[in-house]
């Protein structure tokens, strides 16, 4: 077993655990990081990317519309690289409530956010694929976030200040010495070993997993997990966030993302015991294409690339209700002071767009344990890659013969860590990926910098095989680099390219109609005919999961 001492152990490597890391790193903690699986593998990799100008919150919830503003500027400046500024429209519909706009607008401007009214023409011209029978538009400055390149940004800042991060290994359970948590208990379902970290804080960050964690200390957290599901059509039908102006429901929102649009969401109440086994329903997927076709004529009739669902993290401590209607703000407990239990704090709750200030209020709790003043520095310290803002204009003149769209999609998803990616060497511009333009160059760079172990993994630093192809024609090249550079033996690599393709299945399944089942009968024929995968053992890590199996498809082709 190995053991390991430290200030702080966070349980939880979505966007609020690894902004704790960072925070801690840069108070001078040293920390550590516990994730089960891979960075933002949970409920912060699976949301529409929003972040948040609060317009969303306004009318109902203005301190959560506050801090959105709040943030959404702060990730302008410190996350360049991970924001893409689109603008956002919320925009009326003849049948939506035509005093909905006012209330909009009142409560924008009583949260300090900067919202518009600009006439239909106008909003045309913003967004020419939009519903031309519109009746009213808000303009407010909403913009996208990719939160892989968040979370893994903010890690690999705190991992160069001394912060250290576990990926793939599984929390057991709490340690407890009598009314204190000392620590935790880790299973490396990588590496096979059981790992003990003692800490003087432990932070649990470990969102809807928090209820079963807590039990492990014999305290009680009540969380209600609503579903949220989305669907994604393959190229952006729009270059703005496209909000319907009513209070939130089902299919009211389109958000451009890199080369994809997608349509979100949907808020279902499920059972706890569900929460390992999500599955988009088909009513869901209905409800989405039907109310997307209303905010942008003919969106209903493109081709749906997949579907996913994320489960948020909503806390039972301003009672049940639907998942709606339960709060979405920030919830830090000290549970020394709740449940008499020194030496754990839950944060939880809150927004993909507030996770900094959430691990601020953390962090600023932990140091309060610790009994150090060392303020939070989070919102000022660019993370790499927004460090020094380089225009795409001059990256591209400083790699002559790179092709352009080569260096302007490094420099989209890495921002001048281009730098470090790219050369005049042909071998560091071939490309792997067409669809999301990844280059060999960007997977050796995130295979030695950023905790990427498979090509699933891969996938979130890099957006390899999330583009229209959905790893048809690059899943077995990546298998192959692995192999070749990254020393995974060839068995290895066949399973974890086996494993990539069941975790795409499981969201290509449910909207396997047209062209996407034309293209999973021509994945099935390259992987299962002339790869031969069909015969190929499941891959270790993906034993525990639903697999994609390649002889039912001919099932689903009968159907």
């Amino acid at each position: 077993m190995e053991r390991i001492e430290t200030d702080v152990v966070i349980v939880g490597g979505g966007a609020t655990g690894a902004g704790v890391l960072r925070d801690c790193a840069l108070r001078g903690f040293s920390a550590v990081l516990v994730e089960k699986d891979d960075l933002a593998a949970g409920t912060s990799g699976r949301n529409h990317g929003l972040l948040h100008s609060g317009g969303r919150y306004a009318v109902k919830d203005t301190e959560a519309a506050a801090e959105c503003i709040a943030e959404n500027r702060i990730l302008k400046r410190i996350a360049s690289h991970c924001v893409e500024e689109t603008g956002g429209l919320f925009v009326s519909l003849p049948e939506d409530d035509p005093g909905y706009p006012d209330k909009l607008l009142a409560g924008c401007k009583k949260a300090g956010i900067p919202a518009k009214r600009i006439g239909t023409s106008e909003a045309l011209r913003i967004e020419p694929n939009l519903n031309g029978d519109i009746r009213f538009a808000v303009k407010v400055p909403d913009a996208t976030i990719d939160p892989f390149r968040l979370c893994a940004a903010n890690v690999m800042d705190a991992m160069g200040r001394g912060g250290r991060c576990l990926t793939h290994c599984e929390v057991s359970g709490f340690l407890v010495e009598g009314a204190r948590v000392a620590g935790v208990r880790a299973w490396d379902r990588r590496g096979g070993r059981d790992i003990e970290i003692r800490a003087r804080v432990t932070v649990n960050a470990s969102g809807i997993h928090g209820l079963k964690l807590c039990r492990t200390a014999g305290i009680e957290l009540p969380m209600y997990p609503s579903k949220g599901s989305m669907v994604i059509i393959d190229y952006r039908v729009g270059n703005v966030v496209i909000n319907r102006c009513r209070p939130a429901s089902d299919g009211d929102i389109i958000v451009p993302g890199d080369t994809v649009s997608l349509i979100g969401t949907t808020s279902k109440k499920i059972p706890y015991e569900d929460i390992e086994n999500l599955t988009v329903d088909d009513d869901e997927i209905e409800v989405l294409l039907a109310d997307g076709e209303k905010l942008i004529p003919n969106v209903s009739k493109t081709r749906v690339l997949r579907a996913y669902c994320g489960v948020r993290p909503l806390v039972g401590a301003f009672g049940p209700a639907d998942g709606r209607e339960i709060s979405r703000g920030i919830v830090l407990i000290d549970h020394a002071e709740r449940d008499g239990m020194a030496g754990l704090v839950t944060i939880t709750g809150g927004k993909l767009t507030t996770y900094r200030l959430m691990a601020q209020y953390a962090t600023d709790l932990v140091a309060k344990k610790l009994q150090v003043e060392a303020p939070c520095t989070t919102s000022t310290q660019p993370l790499p890659g927004s460090e020094l803002k380089i225009p795409e204009k001059k990256a591209v003149k400083g790699f002559s013969g790179v092709p352009r769209s080569v260096v302007g999609a490094t420099h989209f998803r890495h921002g001048d860590e281009v730098k470090r990616i790219l050369s005049d060497d042909p071998d560091s511009y071939g490309l792997v990926c067409e669809c999301e333009m990844v280059t060999t160059g960007e997977v050796d760079y995130t295979i030695k910098n950023q905790l990427v172990t498979d090509i699933i993994d891969l996938r979130r630093r890099t957006r390899l095989g999330m583009g229209p192809c959905q790893g048809a024609l690059c899943a077995y090249r990546a298998a192959g680099i692995l192999n070749e550079t990254a020393g995974v033996s060839g068995e290895n690599a066949i399973g974890m390219l086996k494993g990539f393709m069941e975790e795409r299945w499981k969201g290509i399944k449910p909207v396997l109609w047209g062209d996407a089942l034309r293209e999973m009968e021509f994945s099935h024929w390259i992987y299962a005919g002339l790869f031969g995968l069909a015969d190929e053992p499941a891959p270790p890590k993906s034993a525990e999961e639903p697999t994609f199996d390649l002889i039912r498809l001919e099932k689903v082709e009968d159907e």
